[in-house]
């Protein structure tokens, strides 16, 4: 045990650099999947044929493709089509783009859930479709949306180390450079996973916390 803590002392300060990339990465691709997805569930809940069916079909292809193969085609292929991007934005962009298809489908259960007798109500009252959305549909939605929004904010932290393949320097790539280097892989790893567990614990309270709030409501 004295071992370990002679270690983590060593490492720590390394991996906590890894800490801070995790978190730029997951903040900047829940911003990228919250604007896409809310873009898909409008899209998908709009009545409307022509969008509708895009929106369907692009949700079911990202849902189906692995999310490392859509890092790796990001960073790997898309610089032979003349669109060159750091590590750092195609782990953005790839997991951005992957869990907008899973938000997108949280936004219009959210936006199904609000009772159309509500926006038939408020439409013979003489306020327009954009009004309705944004008075009376979203706060509703915002409301009912948020555990499981919650939910995948927890999964899009945790899935933030699959950027490491790209070569990203978060958690997952500082602790792989420190144990290749140290062959201090139990020590090393148990830290990484001590790190990803500190970082995921307070969004599960949080979460777990807006559940009840919201069934008791």
């Amino acid at each position: 045990m004295t071992s370990f803590w002679r270690d983590a002392e060593r490492f720590l300060p390394i991996l906590l650099q890894g800490v801070g990339m995790t978190v730029l990465v997951t903040l900047c691709a829940l911003a990228l999947a919250t604007a896409l997805g809310l873009v898909w569930a409008l899209m998908r809940t709009s009545g409307t044929r022509w969008l509708a069916w895009p929106a369907l079909a692009f949700t079911n292809t990202i849902r189906g493709i692995p999310i490392l193969v859509q890092l790796f085609y990001i960073y790997f292929v898309l610089p032979d089509l003349g669109v060159d991007l750091t590590a750092f934005q195609a782990g953005v962009i790839g997991l951005g783009i992957a869990y907008s298809a899973y938000m997108g489908e949280v936004f219009r259960s959210g936006l199904m859930a609000v009772e159309k007798g509500q926006i038939e109500a408020a439409r013979s009252l003489g306020l327009s479709k954009g009004q309705v959305l944004w008075l009376i549909v979203l706060p509703q939605a915002t409301r009912i949306v948020l555990p499981p929004y919650g939910n995948n904010l927890i999964m899009l932290l945790k899935d933030s180390s699959q950027a490491s393949v790209i070569t990203v320097a978060e958690i997952s790539t500082q602790a792989r450079l420190i144990a290749s280097s140290t062959f201090k892989n139990q020590e090393v790893w148990t830290l990484a996973a001590l790190l990803y567990l500190c970082l995921s614990i307070p969004l599960i309270i949080a979460v777990s916390y807006l559940e009840k709030r919201f069934k008791r409501r």
